[in-house]
This record gives structure tokens, sequence and C-alpha cells, in this order.
């Protein structure tokens, strides 16, 4: 735990690329191997189920150090994080030896699931007790937590681990992909493994793009370039491997059983098949709005009305694997003559190509983005034709040019403390618009802002808040800010009546005074043209 507590340290305290890589590279080459697989199963997003409520874990540690509940709570509101909390308030013992390795305590974490109360309770002060520093509690009241955060690319971890086991990147980022049990499955097996049948269902990384910036005459002549709208669903991709339908979702989590939609296609798909696109639900071909595939998201259940009012295609744009053969190094051009044929084949509702878009000229294509909301999409992909199929995020060949985003001002009236290394600033915050004399939340925004303007609206909230609920503090209203945000949909769960879609702060208008933000009917105005 020890030697882990000291990997998140410099990987949480540098900003520095390659000191990261160091770190993560010399972690990997000391490392027992069963920590390296937690180790790949934290970073990559595998970590365990929460067993302890955060209530019990306060009781506790107040009985353990001897102070009442309500000074627990002060120490809690004041540093904003429970575990760094914890760990603060706990006593070091730096007398103690014994350094148990990092599976230890994930393998205790889910073992103590079926703890009863009081021996759940005998192992966390156990746990406090032999853990010598603060920092090794913090990062095992992390774990414990489920709500562990790592300031590290999962693409880094992947260098790391190609350099340290001498392989190449894609194949790492091939290997460590799909469904595996960390608790099982030993580091030979996870990375030096070279047959793919072992897992049926294992998907390929995602190649992703990067926002175009500059103007599309920088990338060259326009013929060299595939054009295709950027849909607003969730990038997915849909495999058929010995007989079996897969569906993954780009975090990774398989999704098969959430679309039924996709369930024909398992008879009409060739075998030994891979390919990527993107979840939407449409109506006779033409996308919804994601607002509409957020009421799908999260059910155990699907109803029938569901399926009827909010049916789910794959609309697909690149084939990754063809007759069992990994096909990613062809040329974009090459793929997409293939891709055409397999969905002409298939011939079925589920499955609808991503069609390209035909332009003469950059000025032809700018004009045809600017109708992106029209047709329910984010703006343009532009994918270089002679391309191949490559791993994460890499500059060049694909780029995503999306619109600009709807903005509002509105007014901070609510504000609490973040985590981490924020956990003492008020970095969260809630906005609002004028309804005649009073003021609706309809949002709330964590990004946005430089460290130097967050200092700033933190003494601000400091000097001027009005309540206090728990870590919440209602404010004076009178710092105003554009929020931008990409979609609008009507929300009953909303006070306002609306849900905005990514909203983040796009600048602070010190120019602008509280009565002159903008109103509940200038949302619902947006609403009628942009909510679909």
């Amino acid at each position: 735990m020890k030697q882990f507590a000291q990997l998140i340290f410099i990987l949480g305290t540098t900003t520095k690329t390659n000191e990261k890589l160091q770190a993560l590279q010399e972690y990997f080459a000391a490392a027992i191997d069963k920590d390296k697989v937690w180790v790949i199963a934290l970073f990559t997003g595998r970590r365990p189920k929460r067993t302890i409520s955060s209530t019990l874990l306060k009781t506790w540690c107040a009985e353990y150090i001897n102070i009442p509940l309500w000074l627990f709570n002060e120490c809690y509101h004041t540093v904003g994080d429970l575990s760094e909390t914890i760990a603060l308030l706990t006593p070091d013992d730096t007398s103690i030896t014994d350094d148990k390795p990092l599976h230890y305590y994930i393998e205790c974490f889910l073992q103590s699931a079926t703890l009863s109360e009081e021996e759940k309770k005998t192992f966390m002060l156990q746990s406090w007790k032999v853990l010598p520093t603060a920092s090794e509690r913090f990062v095992f009241n992390k774990l414990l937590s489920g709500a562990f955060r790592i300031g590290v690319s999962q693409q880094l971890l992947i260098q790391a681990l190609a350099k340290v086991t001498s392989m190449e990147a894609p194949v790492v980022a091939h290997r460590i992909s799909g469904k595996w049990d960390a608790t099982t499955i030993t580091f030979d097996e996870l990375l030096f493994t070279a047959d793919a049948a072992a897992d049926a269902s294992k998907p390929y990384p995602f190649y992703l793009a990067y926002p175009l910036e500059a103007e599309p005459e920088s990338l060259g002549a326009p013929d060299d370039w595939q054009a295709e709208w950027k849909w607003d669903g969730i990038r997915g991709q849909l495999i058929k491997r010995n007989n079996t339908l897969f569906v993954w979702s780009r975090g990774e989590e398989l999704v098969t059983e959430k679309f039924p939609e996709y369930e024909p296609l398992l008879a009409l798909l060739p075998d030994g098949i891979a390919l990527d696109g993107e979840i939407i639900p449409a109506i006779d071909g033409k996308p919804l709005s994601f607002a509409q595939l957020q009421t799908r998201i999260g059910r155990k259940n699907i109803s029938k009305k569901i399926l009827q009012d909010v049916p789910v295609c794959f609309f697909v744009y690149d084939v990754l694997e063809y007759n069992n053969t990994d096909i990613r190094e062809l040329s974009l051009a090459a793929r997409r003559k293939l891709l055409e044929e397999i969905v002409l084949t298939v011939n079925h509702a589920a499955l609808q190509i991503s069609n390209t878009i035909s332009f003469s000229n950059w000025d032809a294509l700018a004009n045809i983005r600017s109708q992106s909301r029209e047709h329910v999409a984010e703006g343009l992909m532009l994918k270089r034709k002679s391309s191949a199929y490559q791993t994460g995020r890499k500059r060049g060949d694909w780029w995503k040019w999306k619109i600009a985003p709807l903005v509002i001002d509105a007014v901070m009236i609510y504000a609490q403390k973040g985590s981490g290394r924020r956990s003492n600033l008020y970095t969260d915050y809630t906005f609002a618009v004028k309804d005649g004399d009073k003021l609706v939340p309809f949002a709330k925004a964590y990004s946005g802002l430089t460290d130097k303007e967050i200092a700033q609206v933190d003494a601000f909230v400091k000097r001027n808040a009005i309540e206090k609920f728990g870590p919440v503090r209602t404010v004076k209203p009178a710092l105003v800010f554009e929020l931008a945000f990409e979609g609008i949909a009507a929300s009953n769960r909303h006070k306002s009546g609306v849900a905005l879609r990514f909203p983040r702060i796009n600048r602070w208008r010190t120019d602008k005074k509280a009565d002159e933000i903008n109103t509940l009917d200038d949302l619902k105005a947006m609403l009628k043209v942009y909510g679909k």
C-alpha cells in the first residue's frame, strides 16, 4: 500500500506528463503482479463497489478519535472530502512496519460485503490503525469509497505498460480492454495472452478525434477528406463473434441487454465482425435527441412503451474487424467501401450507416455545418480518407468540427466546495435566471474558470454567504456568468422545467449586473427552437 500511495501522490502533485509516465513505469517495474493487475483495473474504471456507507465511516471515525460527531462534520465541511478528512484526523504511527500489499486491502473490501456491521467496523478501525501515514489512509479510504479518481489518462497507462513489457501500445490497449476480472486474472494472462478468442466479446480501443481549432482550409485539399455528421449519442462497438452479439459503450461497459433492438442483427451480421458507431434513438432512420436516449439510460427494465417511443439504432461509421481479421490498418476509404456492402447486405432498421456528406470546397461544408442542429448533430467529423483506425486520441487524421454552443447569462446563487486539491475552495456552482421578480435555479457547472478566477469567486463566496445548508452556501446573487451548453430539453425533474446538456462556464461577465441576466422565458424560447 505504501508503494501505491507514493504513486498516487506523484500522479496527483505533478502536471508534467513525463514525470507521470516515469512514475508509472517505475511502479510496474517494481510492484508484485497481483498489485499490477489491480492498478490496471483501477486506472481503467474497474473499481470495487462501495460496501460501507459514509454515515458509518463518519460515526466510526468520530468514535475512534474520541470527538463528537458535530465536530467531525465541521472538519469534513472545511476539508470538503470525506476520505481526506478521516486520513487527517486519524493518528500516524510510523513505528508500524507491516506494509500489506494493495490487493490485500481491495480483496478485503470485496469480502466485507458479506460481513456484519460490527465486523466491518473492526476491519476499518484496524486498517486505520495499521496504516502508518495519512497518505496511505487517504488512498485506502478512497478505494473503499468507490469514488477513486486518478489524474492520469488511460493512454498514459498504456504507454507505461508498453515500455515495461516491450509491447506495442495498440496491442497493450487491446489486451486490457473488454471484460476481465481482476480478482481471478493474472498479470501474464492479461498482458501476454495473444489469443483474442479467449474473450470473444473483447472490443478494440476507440479512435478519438481532436477538436478542429484552425480553419478547415489548413487541412489541405477537400478531396482528401471524408465528412460526416458528429452524432450526439453513445459511442459504441457492435461485435459478433462465436455466433454471439456484444454491444460495448466507449466507457467499456457491456450494454448488450440494454438495447434489445439489436437482437435481430445476430442472425444478419457475418461472424467475426466488429463495427464502430453511435448508439442513437431514431425513428425511420432519423435521429432523436440525446435527452430522449437518457430516458432509457440506467433503467434495469425497458418497458414496451419506451421501446416504442424511443427505439434505438446503431449508426455505424467504421468496420474494425471482418472475417475474424483485424483490418484497422486498411485505409478509411477501403474500410468504408466494405462497410457500405455490409450494411446493404444486412438491410435492417437497427443498423443505419452514418452517411458521408458531399462537398466541393470548405466554404460549402461550413454552410452545411451551420445546419447541424436541424440534423440533431453537434457538428461534423472530418476524417482523412487514407487514414488507418488508430488507438486513442491522435492528431492529424480525425477531427471534430463542432458548432458553437448555445449560451445564456445567469447569476450564481449557490456554491459548494470541490474535492481533492480544491477541497478548500468553492468550485461547484448553481446558477439561476430571472422569472419576474424571482430567481429560478436551472443549472450547475463545475468547469470553465481559471485558477485565478476560482480564487476570486471563492473569496466572494466566503464574504457574501447568506445561508448554510451542510456543505452548500447560499450567496448574494451578484456574480454573472455566461454558461455554454450543447443542447436543451424539457424536464419535469427540474424546477425550471428545462435540462441543459453539458453546461459549463464560458466566461465571467464582469461587465454585467445581476438584473441584466437572461430570463426563464429566454430558456423556454431556446427550448422551442433547439429542444427535440
